[in-house]
Parts: C-alpha cells; structure tokens; sequence
C-alpha cells in the first residue's frame, strides 16, 4: 500500500503523539508499504524547536525507511489559546505547498490524519474528493471538549463553530480510530455512526520497555539511594494534569528524608512549577529532563509508585500516553479518575494499579502514603501480564496492518458498484427495493472482479 499521514507531531518526539505516530510510520514501512508522512519540526513537549531543525524550512528526510516532508511552524514560548490557535494553523498553511505536490503525484491507497489538531482533516478530505481515496481520522484526543472542559476557550460562538467543523470532517471521513473506549463512546455521541469508529489503542515495544532492578536503575545518576523511597512523574508537563497537586502532595512528606519526588520531563508548566517549589521550599521534589528512550526502562525503574496525573475534566477526553510504558517496565501506577472512565475500569479491573479521586489533593497523599507502605509485587506482576496481553506493539500493529488491508477493499468496493451506475435516488418504494437487489447482485460481480485483480488501479474518471 502507499499511505500518507498528516499530523503536526512525529517522530524523533519522545513522548505524546508524535512518539506513537512515528512507531506506527516505521512499523508499516518495515512490512515494504511506502509511507510519507507531512509534519512539523519536532518541538514537542518542550515547545521548543530541536536544535537540529531550529534553521531548517521545507525539506525531505527518511525516517526508519519513512519519507518525511517536514514544513516550518510557529512555537510559542508562552502557551496561550489564541498562540495555539496560531501555532495549529501556522502549520496548515506551511503545508499546503507540500499537499499542492501530493495532489499531482501519485496516488495514495489512504490518507490517515491524526488529531489533534482536529482541523488537519480539511486538507485530508480535499486530498480524498480530487483523487478519490479513503481517509482516516486518528484522534488522540477530543481536543474541542478539552478547550471547553477546562476552560481554555469561554466564546460559546466560537466552539460551536470548532464542533461543527470537527463534525463536518468527522461525518465525511471514512474511518475514524482512537485509543479507548470512553473515548469511542464520545465520539459515538456526537452523532457519528458506531459503524465508522473503531479502537486503536496506544501501544507498548514490551521487549524494549521491561522490568529492570534498582541497582540497574538511574539511581545512582540521579543522586538517589537503594533505600530511599520515590514517586515519580515522568512526561508531559502540561496544564491538563494538574501537576501543581503533586507539590501539594510533597508538602505532607517534607519530613521524610528517604521519601522523593521525582519529576522527569518538559512542557509548558514546567517554569511555573520550578517557580513553586522554590516558593514552598520544597527540598524533595527535583526535576530532571527528559531522557532517552533507550534508557526509559532504567528511568522507570527508579520508582516505587508512578504518578498518572488527570483532571477531572479530562476524563475520557484523552489518555495519559506514559502509561502504556509505566505497565511495560512492571511498574505501579497510582491513577487519579473517577469510577467508571475508562482508566479506572481498567486499573481496578486487572488489579494493576492504585486508583484516586481526581482534584482531590488529600485523596492523594493518602494514595501515595498507601503505595509506599504497601507490598506492591502482586500490583507489579500484573501490570506487566496487562503490557504482554493487551498492549503489545507487535500484536495492535499487525492487527492495525489487516484492518488498513480491509478499509481499502471495502473502498474499491463501494467505487466499483457506485462507478457503474447503481447508485441513484429513487423516488418510491417500489424502485427502490428493485435498486437495492441490483446493487446486491452488482456487489457480488464487483467482489469477484476485485479477488481476481486484487492489485489492479481502479480508474475512477470512467463509468466501465
């Protein structure tokens, strides 16, 4: 197949989506499929531009045997609505000129893009009217119900407007996947049809993410001692955590010199959370930058208890990325979400995890307290059975590889049976039950045609 993907985020980004997009690019390559993919410059999660591509504009790269067309974008220091507003679309007009490109090349099998941003699927659908291939919405979060949940976005003119666009794009598309099904159900309730949406859940490379000991952790790099005790955070540090809770947490520990709060990441929070613990004189929360991926599984070993930060108003509007691997490495998470989102069924369910209520600062301490005079063993061995079964990189990969495979037979399909004139409105019952038998038979004669020319380019400017 020949597969384009359109998303703002991409690979060499160590965390979020674009972490995931680009393992999915490189997997579908690595099976001989060809995949371009349109993106940004990597600045994500330190909205910052990576210094390899801080002076670069429109150029071609290959990525794990991806060819990556990257366009220029602005990054915002400070991370305000109407910056975001601007970064988003900054990168939509920077890639138009490579779509102009795409348009008169040769022709895609499917076009999968990824949101947020959500309005990335326009140029998506423009791509799918002129050469008639089928498109697919990838959403890794619902961001228009982020922007109204927690208040990022007050004009009830203006997010009406975002929802009728995001329905628009979401009602033309061919398939739409996520990764949970509280969000699915979500999506199913902004009147999209169940039969268009499909789980495509975040994954983990379990052979590369794995339960290592403390003495083959970055402790030592770290400062810490085998003794000491560490709740960790690792990952984005953005505003749709309520991180600021983890410092109110810290203070109920300011007098146990073994117990540390370890805070591994970047983002647009992280300078006023720095600001706050040098206001409360916080001596046992420390921040360290990100580390690479090839010691992630050292990093997660350093922890007794790992923090899955969520506000309430989030709740099955995304989901934390960093658990996928927090399960991998054996690790404990302790999650804040209401009974009965999708992360606490799944925590509670698989007994995995230690789960508390969110925005609740003493429901909190009291979850760390517990997870730090706990056996946690049991909790450690299952969430590593959990990474093996249900969220194995290879397993979702080859099962995403099939499906991709079906999308576009059934898309041949649909052209072959409405290319040969049997689709047309009909103006009473009795045309319309004879219509509906003729477009049966012909459904059956173009299944045929398909198996025996399964590779064959189906024109669609003819009506033979």
């Amino acid at each position: 197949m020949r597969i384009l993907l359109y998303g703002i985020n991409y690979a060499p980004e160590l965390t979020g989506i674009g972490k995931y997009t680009g393992e999915m690019c490189a997997y579908l390559a690595k099976q001989g499929h060809t995949v371009h993919v349109i993106t940004a410059m990597p600045y994500y999660p330190r909205w910052k531009k990576d210094e390899k591509y801080r002076w670069k504009l429109w150029h071609k790269e290959v990525l794990g045997g991806v060819s990556v067309y990257r366009c220029p974008l602005y990054v915002p220091k400070n991370i305000t609505p109407v910056r975001r507003i601007l970064h988003e679309f900054s990168f939509v007009l920077s890639s138009v000129p490579i779509w102009i490109e795409r348009f008169f090349s040769r022709r895609y099998d499917t076009v999968i893009s990824v949101s947020p941003p959500f309005h990335l699927g326009f140029l998506a659908l423009v791509y799918s009217f002129l050469r008639r291939t089928p498109v697919i919405i990838h959403m890794q979060d619902l961001q228009i119900d982020l922007a109204r949940d927690m208040h990022m976005i007050k004009s009830r003119k203006l997010l009406d407007l975002m929802f009728a666009v995001e329905r628009f794009v979401l009602n033309q598309c061919n398939t739409i996947t996520t990764i949970s099904t509280g969000m699915l159900r979500k999506i199913v309730q902004k009147g999209v049809p169940y039969s268009k949406c499909e789980l495509l859940p975040n994954w983990v490379d379990e052979e590369m993410i794995h339960p290592l000991t403390r003495k083959e952790s970055l402790r030592t790099l770290f400062g810490l001692n085998q003794t000491d005790q560490v709740v960790l955070y690792s990952g984005n540090l953005g505003e749709k955590q309520g991180l600021e809770n983890i410092l109110e947490a810290a203070k109920s520990f300011r007098h146990r010199r073994d117990v540390h709060f370890i805070v591994v990441g970047a983002g647009g929070a992280k300078q006023s959370l720095q600001e706050a613990v040098h206001r409360y004189d916080l001596h046992n929360v420390r921040f360290f930058p990100l580390q690479a991926y090839d010691d992630l599984s050292a990093l997660l070993a350093i922890a007794d208890v790992h923090l899955v930060m969520q506000k309430k108003s989030t709740e099955d509007l995304m989901m934390p990325s960093k658990l996928t691997s927090i399960l991998a490495a054996g690790g404990v998470p302790l999650v804040t979400a209401s009974k009965g989102s999708t992360i606490y069924n799944e925590i509670t369910r698989h007994h995995m995890g230690i789960v508390v209520q969110p925005d609740n600062i003493l429901s909190l301490t009291e979850g760390i307290k517990k997870a730090l005079n706990t056996d946690l063993q049991v909790l450690s061995i299952n969430a590593r059975n959990y990474a093996e079964m249900f969220l194995s990189h290879k397993t979702i990969m080859n099962a995403w590889e099939k499906r991709l495979h079906d999308i576009l037979y059934h898309y041949k399909l649909y052209v072959l049976v409405k290319n040969r004139g049997m689709v047309v409105r009909m103006k009473n019952e009795t045309a319309a039950f004879w219509q509906s038998y003729a477009i049966g038979s012909q459904f059956v004669i173009a299944k045929k045609k398909l198996e025996r020319h399964p590779t064959e380019e189906w024109s669609l400017s003819s009506p033979s």
